[in-house]
């Protein structure tokens, strides 16, 4: 990876800042974005000042545009695009039948919809240094979890594209990595939406017993380097993908009772 040019979406907090100082370290050039550009300059300052070689683009992933200036300043940057970390993500937590449909197409825009654009923007330079194109899916995007509509069917929906991106790219040797991260410990779930579309505000899940931003890095790290086709994390994420392929309906029960089991869990 060194000399490589890694554009991270999402980049500002996380896995995405994780990812960021992992492939830093190892020699990358690296590109992280985000809408908030206060956010964004800390951690391109905090990342410098460790040696690390890094720009960051005010952008929003939602827009075509601005994923179409994100690759144009990149190139403008270090004159080439070898991988993208599609990372930039939103979460939900509501029944279905409560849920305002508004809070779904906004995780779907950016969960779906962003990796797309971004896709579409940096392809031509990846396809051209037979680079990897790397989507942060989910262990929801093999197994939907009850209180998780949107997120799980953006998770699903972007296997899927991710699979099709992989076949069609497969003679002309592109990387495509489906990494799924078990629960990490991260600020997504404070970020996660309710019904209504405002912020959840706090975790419900007990943040310091899961794996860490910088562990799952390092493990995404590995995977983009051995150009793994997919990575599943934890020991709890492998399980509940080789059940609910084998068992579906214990799998059914059993997530449902872990999930309940959460603070304030919309299922009871």
């Amino acid at each position: 990876m060194v000399g490589k040019v890694v554009i991270i979406t999402g980049g500002s907090s996380g896995i995405g800042k994780a990812l960021a100082e992992v492939f830093g370290r190892r020699g990358s050039k690296i590109i992280i974005t985000g809408r908030n550009g206060s956010d964004l300059n800390a951690v391109v300052n905090e990342l410098s000042n460790k040696g690390i070689t890094i720009t960051g683009i005010q952008a929003d992933v939602t827009s075509v545009a601005d994923n179409e200036r994100m690759a144009s300043e990149a190139m403008r940057a270090y004159g080439r695009i070898d991988v993208l970390i599609n990372n930039a993500g939103i979460s939900m937590r509501a029944l279905f039948s409560e849920t305002d449909l508004d809070v779904v197409k906004k995780v779907m825009d950016i969960n779906f919809y962003g990796v797309l654009y971004a896709t579409k923007a940096c392809l031509p330079e990846i396809t051209k240094n037979k680079g990897s194109v790397v989507g942060i899916s989910s262990i929801a995007g093999f197994r939907g979890l009850p209180g998780r509509t949107g997120y799980s069917a953006s998770k699903f929906a972007l296997n899927g594209f991710l699979e099709v991106l992989r076949t069609e790219l497969l003679k002309q040797d592109v990387h495509v990595l489906t990494a799924c991260p078990g629960f990490t410990a991260s600020n997504i779930r404070k970020r996660a939406l309710t019904k209504d579309g405002s912020a959840q505000g706090e975790s419900p899940r007990q943040e310091e017993k899961m794996m860490s931003a910088e562990e799952c890095a390092q493990h995404i790290y590995n995977a983009t380097v051995k150009r793994k086709r997919t990575l599943v994390l934890t020991t709890q994420g492998k399980l509940t993908v080789f059940l609910n392929k084998w068992l579906p309906g214990l799998t059914d029960k059993l997530v449902y009772n872990v999930m309940a089991k959460e603070a304030d869990a919309p299922i009871k």
